[in-house]
C-alpha cells in the first residue's frame, strides 16, 4: 500500500467511524480520476510534482465544485495544522489554472513589504521566479486559507515543502518538508478536520 492508498483508507475509516459512511459511500460512487493528458500537463508545468499527489489526482480529480457524472460535488479530502479545519483537493485544472495565483495575489507579502504579515523565514523573498503549486482550499472558498507546495524556498527551506496561507490575520507558514510528510501529519492527527462540525 503506497502513501495515497494509505491515506485514503484512514480517511475512509475516519467518514465511516464518525457516522458519515454513507456520505463517503455517495462520494465514492461519483467520483473520477485526472486524465492521463491532465497528468502530462502538471509534469510539464510542476516537473518535481510529488508522485503521491498524482495518485491523490488519479484517485479524485478534485473535490471543489467537482462535476463527476452529471452531479456537482463538494467534499472534504484533506486538513492542515489549523486544528478541525477542512479542505478540498482542487482538480489538476484548477491548479493549471492557478498556476501563478501566488504571484499575482501575494507578491507584496512574499517580498515582505508589510511588517505585520508574518512570513515563514523557509520562503523565499524573491517573486521573479516564484513556483508554488496551488493544491487545496479550505472550507471557506479558499478565502480564509489555501495550500501550496513550495518549489522554490529560500535557502532555509527545502523543495517541495508544503505552505498554509491563513487570511486575518495573514500569515505564511510551512507546515511540512513534503507533501508526503503533510499527509502523513494528517493522519497521526487522526483526521480531526472530519468532525461532527462538517457532517450533516
Amino acid at each position: 500500500m503506497n502513501n495515497t492508498e494509505n491515506y485514503i483508507s484512514g480517511l475512509k475509516k475516519s467518514y465511516i467511524d464518525r457516522g458519515a459512511g454513507k456520505d463517503w459511500e455517495h462520494f465514492e460512487s461519483v467520483k473520477e480520476g485526472v486524465s492521463e493528458g491532465e497528468i502530462e500537463q502538471l509534469q510539464k508545468i510542476y516537473p518535481e510534482i510529488p508522485q503521491t499527489l498524482i495518485d491523490l489526482l488519479k484517485y479524485v480529480d478534485g473535490t471543489y465544485w467537482r462535476k463527476f457524472k452529471e452531479e456537482e460535488i463538494i467534499f472534504y479530502l484533506l486538513g492542515s495544522d489549523i486544528e478541525a479545519y477542512p479542505y478540498y483537493l482542487l482538480s489538476a485544472k484548477q491548479i493549471i489554472e492557478n498556476q501563478n495565483q501566488a504571484v499575482e495575489y501575494y507578491s507584496d507579502y512574499i517580498e515582505r513589504k508589510y511588517d505585520e504579515v508574518d512570513v515563514d523565514e523557509k520562503i523565499t523573498s524573491k517573486t521573479n521566479s516564484l513556483k508554488w503549486l496551488h493544491f487545496s482550499d479550505c472550507m471557506n472558498n479558499g478565502g480564509t486559507s489555501q495550500l501550496f507546495i513550495d518549489f522554490t524556498p529560500s535557502e532555509k527551506g527545502k523543495g517541495g515543502q508544503i505552505i498554509r496561507f491563513l487570511h486575518d490575520p495573514d500569515e505564511f507558514k510551512v507546515i511540512a518538508e513534503n507533501f508526503d510528510e503533510y499527509l502523513k501529519k494528517l493522519v497521526d492527527k487522526g483526521y480531526d478536520f472530519i468532525n461532527e462540525d462538517i457532517i450533516g
